[in-house]
């Protein structure tokens, strides 16, 4: 991945990628071999994914979310952190829709023990280059909280759009909340990543 500073200017075409500067990372499918280092980051990080998600916290939990990993329409991914391999981010598109549509929804939270080191930010990039390169997305839309500050930073600092507000959007923990509406297009991101590499002075991709 192009590696640039944590702030993304949309309207500076010599902005350079917000992933320049994140941590190295990887991700890869969710699997039932990663239940234990999985429980073991959202038991630790349960006072911090709150009230804006709540993640699976025991075996049961991570079952139903490995049987929703494995529908045709979803793509549940883990971001492990190349030193130690521990579990520092999950993210899920979900609703992916093929034809004309080619576009899908994208859930993300992270670990509390590794927050504000920039996995999330490496984390997005991977995703967004699956995403867009490996399944052939156009469209990304995030739903998130108009408090989740956090949320919003990253999809903010990752190119995202807002277009607008939902009310009543999703049911959290029995509460049906409002969310933002945050989008990004294949074509965006591209452009974002031919101008990182350019400034690199790196090969700009041909697509």
């Amino acid at each position: 991945m192009p590696d640039g500073p944590e702030e993304l200017d949309r309207r500076d075409p010599a902005a350079r990628a917000p992933w320049d500067a994140a941590p190295p990372a990887r991700i890869a499918h969710l699997s039932a071999a990663d239940e234990a280092d999985y429980l073991a980051m959202t038991r630790a990080s349960r006072d911090y994914h709150r009230p804006w998600t709540h993640p699976a916290v025991d075996r049961a939990g991570f079952a139903a979310l490995l049987a929703r990993a494995a529908r045709a329409d979803v793509e549940a991914l883990v971001v492990r952190a190349a030193g130690d391999d521990a579990i520092v981010g999950v993210f899920v598109l979900s609703q992916i829709a093929d034809r004309d549509v080619r576009s899908a929804f994208l859930g993300y939270y992270g670990s509390a023990l590794h927050a504000r080191r920039g996995y999330m930010t490496a984390g997005m990039s991977l995703t967004l280059e699956h995403a867009f390169e490996t399944v052939g997305i156009e469209r990304v839309e995030a739903n998130i909280q108009p408090r989740n500050a956090r949320s919003l930073a990253l999809a903010r600092r990752c190119g995202f759009r807002r277009e607008g507000l939902t009310p009543r959007y999703l049911k959290i923990a029995g509460q049906w909340r409002d969310h933002e509406r945050w989008t990004l297009r294949a074509d965006e991101w591209r452009e974002v990543r031919r101008r990182s590499l350019a400034g690199a002075g790196g090969a700009a991709p041909s697509a």
